[in-house]
């Protein structure tokens, strides 16, 4: 697999496809590390990355947008506006010499950065294109999901001791008052959801078809309005 970090200069392919991994700095929760989204994003972009030719893993990148948490002590934010700033450069300065450029996130909270900067890289000519960890009928945050896959790909980082259920209505009826109050006004533990029957066999199967969804988006590239990679 090739590895930007890793690469000389020359042994880049020619135009490739530069997949980078977006995570987050921020609370998972009394069981899981901080760097869980980011963690999960570049599992995903690797394992795809193996799946694509030309495709070139670049270093993640670690900071988001995480205001909602920054009420618990180790999550650091930049924001939307500076992550939507920092998007737009290192799209603007990749695409001198990747012929794609894929940004795979894992942190709903660069959503917003996201919606803004990649059609902003795409209106002035650069293919650009962004694609979400999303997994269907998943918890919200720290649950059994990522909790999941966690086990599977960081197996010593989960605390499993600590594991303990937060807020779990349906996270519909969370919003307005996680948008006005942030995380840790609905749940003081900071996770939304339950890690109960977590397993890594649940997490490998729930990464195997993400990644298997994302490859199969990059072989089609159809990119919507927003500047998402469909699939």
């Amino acid at each position: 697999m090739p590895s930007l970090a890793g690469a000389a200069w020359p042994e880049l392919p020619d135009r490739p496809l530069l997949v980078v991994p977006l995570g987050a700095v921020e609370q998972h929760g009394p069981h899981l590390p901080l760097g869980t989204d980011t963690v999960i994003a570049t599992a995903s972009a690797e394992a795809a990355v193996e799946l694509v030719d030309d495709a070139v893993l670049a270093p993640a990148l670690a900071y988001g947008a995480s205001g909602e948490h920054e009420d618990f002590p180790g999550t650091v934010s930049l924001g939307t506006e500076a992550l939507a700033g920092l998007l737009v450069e290192y799209g603007r300065s990749a695409c001198r010499w990747a012929g794609r450029l894929l940004i795979v996130n894992g942190h709903g909270g660069n959503l917003e950065a996201l919606r803004g900067a990649v059609p902003r890289l795409r209106s002035e000519g650069r293919d650009v294109a962004w694609f979400p960890c999303g997994f269907s009928g998943a918890d919200a945050h720290a649950g059994r999901t990522e909790t999941s896959l966690m086990l599977h790909v960081e197996p010593r980082a989960v605390r499993r001791d600590r594991a303990v259920p937060g807020e779990t209505a349906p996270i519909g009826e969370l919003l307005p008052r996680l948008r006005a109050d942030g995380v840790r006004a609905v749940s003081p533990n900071g996770v939304l959801g339950d890690p109960a029957g977590a397993s890594a066999d649940e997490g490998a199967g729930l990464l195997g078809a993400l990644t298997a969804r994302l490859a199969a988006a990059v072989r089609t590239w159809d990119v919507d309005g927003a500047g998402r990679l469909r699939g």
